[in-house]
């Protein structure tokens, strides 16, 4: 199978968790899949969330896109976390508040230096496009890490070719996983181990737009079993999902 891989890294990230309190809105701590499939959809110059209702009842970068299958592998020595910090700013558009002035302060969490490496399944017409725009440096819109305040970086492309490992040489994951699919070794006790888990959005529903989420699971911890099907490509054993 052909594999395109990138990296995707930037400055700051803000995926907006959507239950927010009184004072903060949170952020995803890692990229998901809906975060990248928007990503595809900027640069492939497809509509967002303001064409929902018009044509169909998604937008138009997921109408397309949600059949795709990606990878995501953080930096082996962040163990999955990235670093996160309180930004408070000004929105004095005037209409931001009710209050005097028409001043709202923002107060957002964002992920600091955030960097991954992804792996796309180049396996049907929509992939192929994507791959042809980053080789090829002509994106129709500039591709951000959650929202406009945080540009996204796209470096390092290349192509790959992939296998479905050997169940034998399966002894770890290097990316991310969905924990319902894989039955980790924790009984291993010549690694100090660390594991990283999140729930992540995995796609929106077709009538509330809401996220449908699902666990997963960055880790060291060798594996006993899985239900996926692991592909070895760039000397790492990966998920797609």
């Amino acid at each position: 199978m052909e594999i395109l891989k990138f990296i995707l890294e930037g400055k700051t990230a803000f995926f907006r968790v959507p239950e927010v309190n009184t004072y903060y809105s949170f952020t995803f701590g890692n990229v998901h899949k809906v975060a990248l499939l928007g990503i595809f959809g900027a640069l492939l110059g497809y509509g967002g969330y303001g064409g929902i209702g018009k044509k169909s009842m998604y937008p138009e970068f997921y109408e397309k896109l949600h059949q795709l299958e990606v990878a995501v592998v953080p930096k082996k020595d962040s163990k999955g976390y990235i670093g996160k910090k309180i930004q408070s700013f000004n929105n004095s558009v005037g209409y931001a508040s009710k209050e005097q002035g028409g001043n709202l302060i923002v107060k957002q969490q964002w992920l600091e230096n955030p960097w991954w490496e992804i792996y796309l399944k180049v396996n049907d017409g929509e992939s192929e496009k994507i791959k042809l725009c980053m080789l090829q440096k002509n994106g129709i819109f500039l591709p951000y890490l959650g929202s406009n305040d945080h540009p996204a970086d796209i470096t390092n492309v290349e192509i790959f070719k992939g296998e479905i490992a050997d169940e034998d040489e399966i002894s770890q994951i290097d990316s991310f996983f969905p924990d319902s699919l894989v039955e980790l070794d924790k009984d291993e006790d010549e690694i100090i181990p660390f594991q990283y888990a999140e729930f992540l959005p995995v796609g929106l529903d077709k009538q509330t737009h809401m996220y449908q989420y699902e666990k997963f699971v960055f880790t060291n911890i060798p594996i006993l079993c899985h239900q996926a099907e692991v592909v070895c490509t760039n000397q790492k054993n990966i998920i797609f999902f």
